[in-house]
């Protein structure tokens, strides 16, 4: 039976590490100019098969120009990277944040993967990057190098100016609409991507910083990670009594919920949420919320604002700065928290046609989770077919979201305020759009990155082109929050424009939080 496990095993990894030569061996080999155009054919057919509100911001007739030039200029054999640099731009003219686009890139087998983390944190890793006036600098530091200081310019990694990488990768995203705030925050964010994409994975790297009038070149090298090994000192380990496990065990118990609730994330190891209160007297009080998309929530806001009514705080700041998005359950029971009347949260969700789930990833996990799924896909495939319905010769998905939520019994009545930038995209979006529809709240801040009349995501499958293997993220659904504006392919637009400068982040300055706090002043000042 051993050897029968071990023959199966070696079989298993055999196959795995010739799919792995077998892939790898693909990534760097030109493909045809045939198979390319193939390949753009494809993504279109896919694209109007399955996208919702395709031509929401080009019309078709551009949109066709746009894909038939593109064959045009393909004349000669590309790599996938290659064709993934010019296919890019032009699905990014459909402005849909949510669509995204992803090269076939190198593979790693488990034996490497291991390897690499060995050495340690990577070069990239060591640092954060955040953008102003279209330059990079270091907005955190990692690194053993303490001399290299938070605002340092970024003027080259291996002696390739970061001006014209971040030029090149600004082809590579798009926002939702006609709005640039997007750029400046998610653009730092990917740049390590775009760069791997284009250099592969590198254990060292020559970067250029420039502080005030200094110039420096550094080498970044792999950072081992400390390590953390107990150590048994005595060759008898003290065995633990049932009071003892049932202690450990409940306090391991407790330790889990109270990070689910707060969305933390092992990642950044962070929480995701979280309240204070800026005042002695707890009028103020700051719900700060990274993501939608972390961990149980509803027990997270029943205890929030039960605490902010038992605090009889007057006024409450709702940072979604830097949110990038997530559940459209949490933001519309958070709504239901905070909302002076009760609406359908968003409107029924337009689809392509009734069949446009049966593309959904809806396979994931291990072998016995897929056997599940596959007796359950009928049910499943029958389920999202009868809840398709035409509507003016439209497609519509309905939920629960698209029903009034009852205004819940801690709501918050008070003044509020809610941050934005442009990085607030999506679920943050929605939200916003209804605060600020609404008339609910003062928005301080920047423009979001997400759009004010909605945004095509929700159940969001990927497609690989069959030559070039490069794959395409499609949103299935537009989701788009009841309140709207005549501004099509804008975000929610502050009533107070404040936007940090590179000083501002340098320091830790928060302009529009104090901007918010001195009207909350003269505002008492003027009440009394």
């Amino acid at each position: 039976m051993k050897k029968s496990l071990l023959l199966l095993l070696s079989i298993v990894l055999l196959i795995s590490c010739n799919s792995i030569k077998r892939h790898n061996s693909q990534v760097n080999n030109p493909i045809s100019v045939q198979k390319l155009k193939k390949d753009v054919d494809f993504a279109y057919q896919k694209l109007q098969k399955f996208q919702p509100a395709l031509y929401w911001y080009i019309s078709k007739e551009k949109l066709d120009f746009k894909f038939d030039s593109l064959k045009t200029t393909i004349t000669k054999p590309l790599t996938s990277y290659e064709f993934y640099t010019k296919i890019t731009p032009v699905l990014n003219e459909i402005r849909q944040g949510h669509l995204a686009v992803f090269p076939n890139s190198k593979m790693y087998s488990k034996k490497e993967t291991k390897e690499i983390i060995k050495k340690g944190m990577g070069p990239f890793s060591q640092f954060e990057f955040m953008m102003f006036d279209n330059h990079l600098y270091v907005a955190k530091n990692n690194s053993i190098d303490s001399t290299i200081v938070i605002g340092s310019q970024i003027v080259s990694i291996d002696s390739v100016s970061t001006d014209k990488l971040l030029k090149e990768y600004r082809k590579l995203i798009t926002s939702d609409g006609f709005n640039t705030t997007f750029y400046q925050h998610q653009l730092p964010k990917k740049f390590s991507t775009f760069y791997v994409y284009e250099n592969g994975v590198k254990d060292s790297l020559l970067y250029e910083f420039k502080y005030n009038d200094s110039i420096k070149k550094v080498w970044i090298t792999r950072k081992k990670v400390a390590e953390t090994k107990s150590t048994i000192k005595d060759s008898v380990v003290k065995k633990q009594t049932k009071e003892e496990k049932k202690k450990i065990a409940l306090a391991n118990k407790k330790k889990s919920l109270y990070n689910s609730k707060n969305g933390y994330d092992p990642l950044k190891k962070e929480f995701q949420r979280s309240l204070r209160f800026i005042e002695k007297d707890s009028s103020v009080a700051v719900l700060k919320i990274k993501s939608f998309s972390i961990g149980n929530f509803e027990p997270f806001y029943k205890e929030v604002f039960k605490r902010i009514k038992d605090n009889k705080s007057n006024t409450l700041i709702l940072d979604l700065r830097d949110n990038p998005g997530g559940r459209l359950s949490e933001i519309n029971l958070l709504y239901s928290f905070v909302a002076d009347s009760s609406i359908a949260f968003v409107d029924k969700s337009e689809v392509a046609s009734k069949t446009s789930f049966f593309k959904r990833d809806y396979f994931g996990g291990g072998l016995a989770i897929n056997f599940a799924k596959t007796l359950a896909y009928p049910f499943y495939a029958s389920y999202v077919y009868l809840k398709v319905k035409k509507e003016d010769g439209k497609y519509y998905f309905a939920s629960s979201e698209n029903k009034a939520k009852p205004l819940l019994e801690n709501r918050f009545k008070g003044k509020m305020y809610v941050l934005i930038d442009g990085g607030s995209f999506s679920a943050s979006s929605i939200i916003s759009s209804n605060l600020k529809g609404s008339g609910r709240a003062t928005f301080v801040g920047e423009e979001t990155g997400g759009a004010y009349n909605g945004t095509v995501a929700g159940q969001m499958p990927t497609v690989e082109l069959p030559n070039s293997k490069v794959k395409i993220r499609v949103g299935l659904m537009k989701i788009a929050a009841h309140f709207k504006t005549d501004e099509e392919g804008h975000g929610i637009r502050p009533d107070i424009e404040i936007i940090p400068t590179l000083e501002d982040k340098i320091s830790g300055n928060d302009p529009e939080m104090n901007w918010i706090l001195e009207n909350i002043k003269q505002n008492d000042l003027d009440a009394k």
